[in-house]
Protein backbone atom coordinates (compact mmCIF):
# COMPACT_ATOMS: atom_id res chain seq x y z
CA UNK A 1 0.00 0.00 0.00
CA UNK A 2 1.09 3.19 -0.74
CA UNK A 3 0.48 7.26 0.35
CA UNK A 4 -1.69 8.86 -1.71
CA UNK A 5 -0.84 12.24 -0.91
CA UNK A 6 2.91 11.85 -0.38
CA UNK A 7 4.30 13.80 -3.60
CA UNK A 8 6.58 10.85 -5.52
CA UNK A 9 7.32 9.74 -8.95
CA UNK A 10 4.45 8.40 -10.60
CA UNK A 11 6.51 5.82 -12.59
CA UNK A 12 7.67 4.11 -9.09
CA UNK A 13 4.49 5.00 -6.97
CA UNK A 14 2.91 1.32 -7.10
CA UNK A 15 3.98 -2.10 -8.01
CA UNK A 16 6.14 -2.05 -11.37
CA UNK A 17 6.95 -5.91 -11.51
CA UNK A 18 5.98 -8.57 -13.48
CA UNK A 19 2.84 -10.26 -12.36
CA UNK A 20 2.69 -13.75 -11.51
CA UNK A 21 0.48 -15.69 -14.19
CA UNK A 22 -2.51 -16.58 -12.10
CA UNK A 23 -6.19 -17.93 -13.03
CA UNK A 24 -9.33 -17.77 -11.21
CA UNK A 25 -12.89 -18.95 -12.18
CA UNK A 26 -14.93 -15.83 -13.19
CA UNK A 27 -15.58 -13.40 -11.11
CA UNK A 28 -12.49 -14.00 -9.19
CA UNK A 29 -11.85 -13.09 -5.85
CA UNK A 30 -9.55 -10.44 -5.07
CA UNK A 31 -8.66 -11.45 -1.72
CA UNK A 32 -6.94 -14.51 -3.10
CA UNK A 33 -4.70 -11.72 -5.83
CA UNK A 34 -1.03 -11.85 -6.17
CA UNK A 35 -0.59 -8.96 -5.39
CA UNK A 36 -3.67 -7.96 -3.95
CA UNK A 37 -4.47 -4.34 -5.67
CA UNK A 38 -4.35 -1.52 -3.58
CA UNK A 39 -7.64 -0.13 -2.82
CA UNK A 40 -6.82 2.74 -0.92
CA UNK A 41 -8.18 0.16 2.08
CA UNK A 42 -4.80 1.92 4.29
CA UNK A 43 -4.70 5.15 2.44
CA UNK A 44 -7.76 7.36 1.82
CA UNK A 45 -8.82 10.51 3.61
CA UNK A 46 -11.67 11.73 3.26
CA UNK A 47 -12.51 15.64 3.97
CA UNK A 48 -16.48 15.10 4.49
CA UNK A 49 -16.84 16.07 0.38
CA UNK A 50 -20.13 13.67 0.46
CA UNK A 51 -21.98 14.37 3.60
CA UNK A 52 -25.17 12.54 4.26
CA UNK A 53 -25.47 11.28 0.63
CA UNK A 54 -26.87 8.02 -0.50
CA UNK A 55 -24.30 5.90 -2.74
CA UNK A 56 -25.46 2.77 -4.86
CA UNK A 57 -22.00 1.00 -6.23
CA UNK A 58 -21.79 -2.24 -8.45
CA UNK A 59 -19.11 -4.20 -8.42
CA UNK A 60 -18.63 -2.89 -5.02
CA UNK A 61 -16.59 -5.71 -3.60
CA UNK A 62 -13.05 -5.18 -5.45
CA UNK A 63 -11.15 -3.33 -7.52
CA UNK A 64 -11.83 0.23 -8.92
CA UNK A 65 -15.97 0.26 -7.37
CA UNK A 66 -14.35 -1.25 -4.15
CA UNK A 67 -12.21 2.15 -4.07
CA UNK A 68 -15.19 3.75 -4.60
CA UNK A 69 -17.05 2.68 -2.00
CA UNK A 70 -14.16 3.45 0.19
CA UNK A 71 -13.54 6.79 -0.74
CA UNK A 72 -17.33 7.71 -1.12
CA UNK A 73 -17.83 6.50 3.01
CA UNK A 74 -14.86 8.47 3.74
CA UNK A 75 -16.57 11.51 2.41
CA UNK A 76 -19.84 10.62 4.35
CA UNK A 77 -21.57 8.47 2.05
CA UNK A 78 -24.25 5.68 2.80
CA UNK A 79 -23.28 2.86 0.36
CA UNK A 80 -24.88 0.34 -1.09
CA UNK A 81 -22.83 -2.68 -2.38
CA UNK A 82 -23.84 -4.49 -5.59
CA UNK A 83 -22.09 -7.94 -6.36
CA UNK A 84 -22.17 -11.19 -7.33
CA UNK A 85 -22.98 -13.60 -4.64
CA UNK A 86 -19.81 -15.25 -5.40
CA UNK A 87 -17.96 -11.96 -4.10
CA UNK A 88 -19.67 -12.26 -1.08
CA UNK A 89 -16.08 -12.33 1.02
CA UNK A 90 -14.70 -9.49 -0.63
CA UNK A 91 -18.09 -7.41 -0.21
CA UNK A 92 -18.03 -7.98 3.63
CA UNK A 93 -14.69 -6.91 3.89
CA UNK A 94 -15.68 -3.67 1.92
CA UNK A 95 -18.07 -3.14 4.44
CA UNK A 96 -16.70 -3.50 7.93
CA UNK A 97 -14.23 -0.52 5.82
CA UNK A 98 -17.45 1.41 5.42
CA UNK A 99 -18.77 0.99 9.05
CA UNK A 100 -15.40 1.48 10.50
CA UNK A 101 -16.08 5.52 8.64
CA UNK A 102 -18.86 5.57 10.66
CA UNK A 103 -21.09 5.38 7.53
CA UNK A 104 -24.29 2.72 6.61
CA UNK A 105 -23.04 -0.52 4.53
CA UNK A 106 -26.11 -2.16 2.71
CA UNK A 107 -25.24 -5.52 0.98
CA UNK A 108 -27.32 -6.42 -1.94
CA UNK A 109 -26.44 -9.73 -3.93
CA UNK A 110 -27.31 -10.57 -7.39
CA UNK A 111 -26.61 -10.58 -10.95
CA UNK A 112 -27.15 -7.57 -12.68
CA UNK A 113 -27.74 -9.02 -15.93
CA UNK A 114 -31.11 -9.99 -14.97
CA UNK A 115 -33.66 -6.85 -15.53
CA UNK A 116 -35.76 -8.35 -12.65
CA UNK A 117 -32.88 -7.70 -10.16
CA UNK A 118 -31.58 -4.85 -11.59
CA UNK A 119 -35.07 -2.90 -11.01
CA UNK A 120 -35.06 -4.09 -7.44
CA UNK A 121 -31.73 -3.51 -6.64
CA UNK A 122 -32.44 0.30 -7.09
CA UNK A 123 -35.40 -0.15 -5.24
CA UNK A 124 -33.87 -1.95 -1.97
CA UNK A 125 -30.86 0.61 -2.10
CA UNK A 126 -33.08 3.59 -2.30
CA UNK A 127 -35.12 1.88 0.42
CA UNK A 128 -32.57 0.78 3.05
CA UNK A 129 -30.53 3.85 2.47
CA UNK A 130 -33.59 6.45 3.01
CA UNK A 131 -32.58 7.92 -0.94
CA UNK A 132 -30.25 7.76 -3.63
CA UNK A 133 -28.13 10.58 -4.88
CA UNK A 134 -25.14 8.80 -6.45
CA UNK A 135 -24.90 5.78 -8.74
CA UNK A 136 -21.29 4.71 -9.60
CA UNK A 137 -21.52 2.22 -12.17
CA UNK A 138 -18.80 0.08 -12.14
CA UNK A 139 -19.41 -3.66 -12.73
CA UNK A 140 -18.45 -5.05 -15.94
CA UNK A 141 -17.68 -8.54 -17.95
CA UNK A 142 -14.49 -9.24 -19.66
CA UNK A 143 -13.27 -12.43 -21.55
CA UNK A 144 -10.66 -12.39 -23.67
CA UNK A 145 -10.74 -14.23 -27.00
CA UNK A 146 -8.22 -14.40 -29.76
CA UNK A 147 -10.57 -15.76 -32.36
CA UNK A 148 -13.65 -14.74 -33.74
CA UNK A 149 -14.25 -18.35 -34.43
CA UNK A 150 -14.40 -18.84 -30.69
CA UNK A 151 -16.47 -15.94 -29.44
CA UNK A 152 -19.91 -17.32 -28.55
CA UNK A 153 -23.13 -15.71 -29.32
CA UNK A 154 -23.64 -16.44 -25.40
CA UNK A 155 -20.71 -14.70 -24.45
CA UNK A 156 -21.34 -11.43 -26.62
CA UNK A 157 -24.93 -11.54 -24.91
CA UNK A 158 -23.57 -12.27 -21.65
CA UNK A 159 -21.12 -9.33 -21.89
CA UNK A 160 -24.25 -7.23 -23.42
CA UNK A 161 -26.07 -7.75 -20.47
CA UNK A 162 -23.88 -7.11 -18.16
CA UNK A 163 -22.19 -4.26 -19.23
CA UNK A 164 -24.92 -2.19 -21.03
CA UNK A 165 -28.24 -3.41 -20.33
CA UNK A 166 -27.54 -3.44 -16.57
CA UNK A 167 -26.92 0.23 -17.07
CA UNK A 168 -29.80 1.02 -19.13
CA UNK A 169 -32.15 -0.86 -16.67
CA UNK A 170 -30.95 0.54 -13.29
CA UNK A 171 -30.89 4.12 -14.45
CA UNK A 172 -33.73 4.46 -16.02
CA UNK A 173 -35.30 2.63 -12.82
CA UNK A 174 -32.94 5.22 -10.76
CA UNK A 175 -33.53 8.81 -12.38
CA UNK A 176 -37.41 9.15 -11.05
CA UNK A 177 -35.89 8.90 -7.46
CA UNK A 178 -32.52 11.11 -8.04
CA UNK A 179 -32.84 14.74 -6.90
CA UNK A 180 -31.71 17.57 -8.30
CA UNK A 181 -27.89 17.73 -7.41
CA UNK A 182 -27.69 13.99 -7.98
CA UNK A 183 -24.99 12.22 -9.94
CA UNK A 184 -24.73 9.20 -12.63
CA UNK A 185 -21.00 7.76 -12.96
CA UNK A 186 -20.69 4.98 -15.70
CA UNK A 187 -17.42 3.55 -16.40
CA UNK A 188 -16.12 2.94 -20.11
CA UNK A 189 -12.37 2.08 -21.13
CA UNK A 190 -9.51 2.95 -23.15
CA UNK A 191 -10.89 -0.28 -24.97
CA UNK A 192 -13.94 2.67 -26.45
CA UNK A 193 -11.31 4.29 -28.01
CA UNK A 194 -8.36 1.36 -28.95
CA UNK A 195 -9.91 -1.98 -28.85
CA UNK A 196 -7.62 -4.99 -28.33
CA UNK A 197 -8.11 -7.57 -30.90
CA UNK A 198 -8.90 -10.30 -27.85
CA UNK A 199 -12.00 -8.40 -26.62
CA UNK A 200 -14.10 -7.94 -28.93
CA UNK A 201 -17.40 -8.44 -27.17
CA UNK A 202 -16.01 -6.17 -23.87
CA UNK A 203 -14.56 -3.24 -26.37
CA UNK A 204 -17.83 -2.86 -28.32
CA UNK A 205 -19.83 -2.17 -25.21
CA UNK A 206 -17.34 0.41 -23.72
CA UNK A 207 -17.74 2.01 -26.92
CA UNK A 208 -21.14 2.23 -26.34
CA UNK A 209 -21.22 2.97 -22.78
CA UNK A 210 -19.36 6.01 -24.13
CA UNK A 211 -22.31 7.38 -26.28
CA UNK A 212 -25.07 6.33 -23.85
CA UNK A 213 -23.52 8.41 -21.26
CA UNK A 214 -23.26 11.47 -23.18
CA UNK A 215 -26.94 11.10 -24.90
CA UNK A 216 -28.35 10.87 -21.22
CA UNK A 217 -26.13 13.48 -19.73
CA UNK A 218 -28.18 15.73 -22.14
CA UNK A 219 -31.42 14.42 -21.56
CA UNK A 220 -31.80 14.61 -17.66
CA UNK A 221 -29.74 17.62 -17.24
CA UNK A 222 -32.87 19.53 -17.21
CA UNK A 223 -33.19 17.81 -13.77
CA UNK A 224 -30.48 18.92 -12.49
CA UNK A 225 -28.66 15.21 -12.73
CA UNK A 226 -25.07 15.20 -13.88
CA UNK A 227 -24.07 12.01 -15.94
CA UNK A 228 -20.49 11.62 -16.40
CA UNK A 229 -18.15 8.90 -17.64
CA UNK A 230 -14.74 7.26 -16.24
CA UNK A 231 -12.56 5.29 -18.61
CA UNK A 232 -9.85 3.10 -17.16
CA UNK A 233 -6.78 2.07 -18.68
CA UNK A 234 -5.04 -1.33 -17.76
CA UNK A 235 -5.86 -1.43 -14.13
CA UNK A 236 -5.00 -4.15 -11.90
CA UNK A 237 -8.32 -6.10 -10.44
CA UNK A 238 -10.07 -9.69 -10.37
CA UNK A 239 -11.25 -8.42 -14.01
CA UNK A 240 -7.74 -9.02 -15.53
CA UNK A 241 -6.96 -12.53 -13.68
CA UNK A 242 -10.69 -13.96 -14.11
CA UNK A 243 -10.35 -14.54 -18.05
CA UNK A 244 -10.04 -10.42 -18.69
CA UNK A 245 -6.37 -11.40 -20.03
CA UNK A 246 -4.93 -14.17 -21.44
CA UNK A 247 -2.39 -15.49 -19.13
CA UNK A 248 0.82 -14.62 -21.55
CA UNK A 249 -0.08 -10.77 -21.25
CA UNK A 250 -0.41 -11.07 -17.11
CA UNK A 251 3.10 -10.66 -16.35
CA UNK A 252 3.81 -7.40 -18.35
CA UNK A 253 0.61 -6.33 -17.86
CA UNK A 254 -0.02 -2.30 -17.72
CA UNK A 255 3.86 -2.30 -18.80
CA UNK A 256 3.03 -0.98 -22.23
CA UNK A 257 1.98 2.61 -21.15
CA UNK A 258 3.92 5.42 -21.12
CA UNK A 259 4.22 5.21 -16.71
CA UNK A 260 5.73 1.68 -17.42
CA UNK A 261 3.14 0.31 -15.32
CA UNK A 262 -0.92 -0.65 -14.65
CA UNK A 263 -2.72 1.16 -12.13
CA UNK A 264 -4.08 0.56 -9.03
CA UNK A 265 -7.79 0.39 -8.30
CA UNK A 266 -7.12 3.26 -5.58
CA UNK A 267 -5.75 5.98 -8.12
CA UNK A 268 -9.53 6.19 -9.54
CA UNK A 269 -10.77 6.55 -6.13
CA UNK A 270 -10.83 10.86 -6.27
CA UNK A 271 -12.14 10.87 -10.01
CA UNK A 272 -15.40 8.94 -8.76
CA UNK A 273 -15.28 11.54 -5.92
CA UNK A 274 -15.25 14.19 -7.91
CA UNK A 275 -18.01 13.29 -10.06
CA UNK A 276 -20.05 12.53 -7.32
CA UNK A 277 -19.10 15.76 -5.57
CA UNK A 278 -20.86 19.32 -6.18
CA UNK A 279 -17.08 20.59 -7.15
CA UNK A 280 -18.09 19.06 -10.60
CA UNK A 281 -21.13 20.87 -10.53
CA UNK A 282 -20.70 22.11 -14.53
CA UNK A 283 -19.38 18.95 -15.60
CA UNK A 284 -22.01 16.75 -17.27
CA UNK A 285 -21.20 14.26 -20.54
CA UNK A 286 -18.06 14.04 -20.28
CA UNK A 287 -15.20 11.40 -20.35
CA UNK A 288 -12.13 11.23 -17.40
CA UNK A 289 -9.52 9.13 -18.86
CA UNK A 290 -7.14 7.23 -16.63
CA UNK A 291 -4.73 5.68 -18.30
CA UNK A 292 -1.13 6.07 -17.57
CA UNK A 293 -0.63 7.72 -20.67
CA UNK A 294 -2.59 6.02 -23.35
CA UNK A 295 -4.09 8.56 -23.91
CA UNK A 296 -8.04 8.20 -25.51
CA UNK A 297 -8.34 9.55 -29.62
Amino acid sequence: MTDQYKMQNPLSQYFTGEYPRQLQDAPGVQAEMRPVPDCGETSYRGSQRLEGRKALVTGADSGIGRAAVIAYAREGADVALSYLPDEQRDAEDVAKLVEQAGRKAVLLPGDISDEAFSIKLVEDAREQLGGLDILALVAGKQVAVENIADLTTEQFRQTLDTNLLALFWITKAAIPHMPAGGSIITTSSIQAYQPSAHLLDYASTKAAILNYTRGLAKQVAEKGIRVNCVAPGPIWTALQIAGGQTQEKIPAFGQQTPLKRAGQPAELAGVYVYLASQESSYVTAEVHGVTGGNHLS
